[in-house]
């Protein structure tokens, strides 16, 4: 493949782009590189992987693979001295990052792994609650008998005054009830608890405050709340609005190579993080004979913080800082195709 006058460009072999997402084998070395760091078994055992990402390259590095070891092939961009381009060999190696949190001495660290699980503290937080006596009696005042019916939902404490103690990791759950309905999608937020008062130790796993502060009724089972079909709640669908439906007999107008995309004359990469989930690299223009225009770097949603705006408690406190304190990426969902879609 020749590239511009006098600089051959030939393809190399490489695996992965140097923005590519970490693979399941790159997350699983990585993590299994921190372990077998740790001092003794209880550290390692102890060991919370909060974050495990691609450590993003430096600008050069990307430009580099863009102009040698992927298509389209971009010679003007090679690093050049005064007798020319510099051609390498090869790309330096990727790394993960990884951010862990360990357990035992509360400690939170920071490793870069050279390359060649966090819902576990959810659980652990429902499972702390929903064995603590005194919330199974508060729960049984509600007429809940059964805690698998109860939803325990770790909630960031956020920081108030100086008793809301920042050097500790603290939780302050929300509780929900599903009905004693046998559909394992149940929305169980339709039924929320309150009056209860909950902060848990989320190093320790114990619960450290507890009030059954006012005796709140639970909302009634709703028909309605699990938006399904209206075959499987009485037939309330309304008949009157018309099918859409969308069809691309000649196919779709973009085209994906790997985590790379042409649509018309754009073109960029796709990545993703834990905490921010889509990430869009090296977006670029084709503008006629200008040739491929550089438009951003790096695009992302850094954070999403939606406020509830009511005063009253628990919701005052709601106001989650959906990336930072969740991760959109980590509570990201695929889609998957149905036969049958209302519109």
């Amino acid at each position: 493949l020749s590239g511009a006058p006098g600089i051959p460009i030939m393809t190399r072999a490489q695996r992965s782009h140097p923005l590519d997402p970490l693979s399941a084998a790159e997350i699983a070395v990585a993590v299994a590189t921190v372990r077998a760091a740790g001092r003794t078994p209880e550290v390692r055992d102890s060991m919370r992987f909060v974050e495990v990402v691609l450590l993003e390259p430096e600008k050069n590095v990307v430009a580099l693979a863009d102009a040698y070891f992927f298509p389209p092939f971009q010679p003007s961009l090679l690093p050049r001295t005064k007798g020319g381009p510099v051609i390498p060999s090869r790309l330096p190696p990727r790394r993960a990052r990884l951010v862990v949190y360990n357990k035992q001495t509360n400690e939170t660290s920071i490793w870069v792994v050279e390359l060649s699980e966090d819902a576990m503290e959810y659980a652990e937080c429902e499972a702390t609650v929903k064995d603590f006596p005194p919330f199974i009696e508060a729960m049984k005042k509600r007429g809940i008998d059964d805690m698998e019916l109860v939803m325990v939902d770790a909630w960031c404490a956020g920081y108030y005054s100086d008793a809301d103690a920042p050097n500790r990791r603290l939780g302050k759950p929300l509780i929900f009830c599903r009905t004693e309905s046998d559909n394992p999608m149940e929305n169980g937020y339709a039924r929320p608890v309150e009056g209860i008062h909950v902060i848990v130790d989320m190093q320790n796993n114990v619960v450290i405050e507890f009030e059954d502060r006012k005796f709140v009724p639970l909302p009634p089972p709703d028909h309605l709340r699990n938006y399904t079909t209206g075959e499987t709640r009485g037939g309330v669908d309304r008949s009157d609005v018309k099918p859409l439906i969308i069809s691309q007999p000649e196919g779709p107008s973009f085209r994906i190579t790997g985590s790379f995309v042409e649509w018309q004359k754009w073109n960029f990469r796709v990545g993703f993080t834990p905490k921010e989930g889509l990430v869009i690299h090296s977006v670029a223009y084709v503008d006629g004979n200008r040739g491929r225009r550089p438009i951003a770097h790096r695009l992302s949603f850094v954070e999403m913080v939606v406020p509830y705006g009511d005063p009253n408690e628990p919701h005052y406190r709601k106001n989650a800082f959906d990336a930072g304190e969740d991760g959109l990426g980590k509570n990201a969902h695929s889609l998957k195709k149905t036969e049958t879609t209302r519109v």
